[in-house]
């Protein structure tokens, strides 16, 4: 089971005091002082980067704070602003509608995180990078269930979360569930939607993530199936709530017979599953002519709106 550690607020950058790197196995370590950042980030590169040993920054040797991987601390310094905007910086959560291509009434909105200064990209990169992926996966749930005060009862958030910063469901999500009983939100308007779906290796563990969320009366959504391992079969096997197909066969679904007919088969299984398909990447109004004809419920694209900060 892997250390929750990454869940909890990360230690701060000391501007000085004292390194301490201990090789994995090992109790004791050895201890740096330093001055200044720049003067820890050049002695850090000396170090190989292959280097498997754990660091830690502290003020006083003896009460060793947290430690963590060495390349994610040395990471940490070299991206120090983004760090900082992780982990204190203000960040929203943008608001992407989602419609009933029958009606064209707002059905939800897709809550997309954003951040002043740093792209999502660069933002989810070095999180990746630093070992805080877990903890800027929990703040995008809570910017995104905050987000809910702006938008009205019924209509669904739908958010996205890592399964692989999940390690016990139970335990990692309680955090979640108390956000979303502190701001007092509907659970059955929440759609949790699993990304990184190329990833998916552990089905199992995964079905048990997606058996928490509806243990509490959320829904769960697969995203960008058809790509990577999201493939049909995933329907069966995770039986979701929600599927979004991935954009490459909505791009002129309405004029390629090949994504039509992936189009027309994923629907077809989904219906008989029970499951509610979702196009997304909508940009031109004959796509979303072609989904509605073919009885694909929902969808979401530049053609429809883009993200805000407010709901439409």
């Amino acid at each position: 089971m892997h250390s929750c550690i990454s869940c909890n607020v990360p230690f701060p950058l000391l501007q000085s005091g004292y390194l301490l790197i201990m090789q994995e196995g090992q109790k004791k370590y050895l201890c740096y002082s330093y001055d200044s950042l720049q003067q820890l980030a050049t002695y850090l590169e000396t170090i190989d980067p292959k280097e498997k040993a754990l660091a830690a920054l502290c003020k006083n040797p003896d009460s060793p704070g947290a430690f963590v991987p060495l390349h994610e601390l040395s990471m940490r310094i070299k991206h120090e602003d983004v760090v900082q905007c992780i982990t204190n910086g203000p960040l929203t959560s943008y608001l992407q509608p989602i419609i009933h291509t029958k009606t064209g009434d707002i059905f939800g909105y897709e809550c997309l995180l954003r951040s002043q200064h740093f792209s999502p990209k660069q933002l989810f990169s070095v999180a990746q990078q630093t070992g805080l992926h877990t903890f800027l996966d929990r703040r995008a749930r809570e910017e995104a269930i905050r987000a809910r005060t702006k938008i009205k009862k019924g209509v669904k958030s739908f958010i996205n979360f890592l399964p692989s910063t999940i390690y016990n469901p139970e335990f990692c999500l309680r955090h979640t569930f108390s956000i979303v009983e502190q701001y007092e939100v509907a659970p059955e308007d929440l759609v949790f939607e699993v990304v990184e779906t190329e990833k998916i290796m552990d089905i199992d563990h995964l079905k048990n993530v997606f058996a928490t969320y509806k243990r509490s009366g959320m829904k769960v959504a697969l995203d960008d199936v058809g790509a990577g391992f999201s493939t049909i079969d995933m329907l069966t096997l995770l039986q979701p709530d929600y599927v979004k197909i991935d954009r490459h066969y909505i791009q002129h679904c309405d004029q390629v017979k090949e994504k039509q007919a992936f189009l027309k088969e994923v629907t077809r299984i989904a219906h008989t599953l029970g499951i509610h398909v979702l196009a997304e990447g909508i940009e031109r109004k004959e796509e979303l002519d072609y989904c509605r004809e073919i009885g694909i419920p929902f969808a979401q694209g530049y053609y429809i709106g883009k993200p805000s900060p407010d709901p439409l």
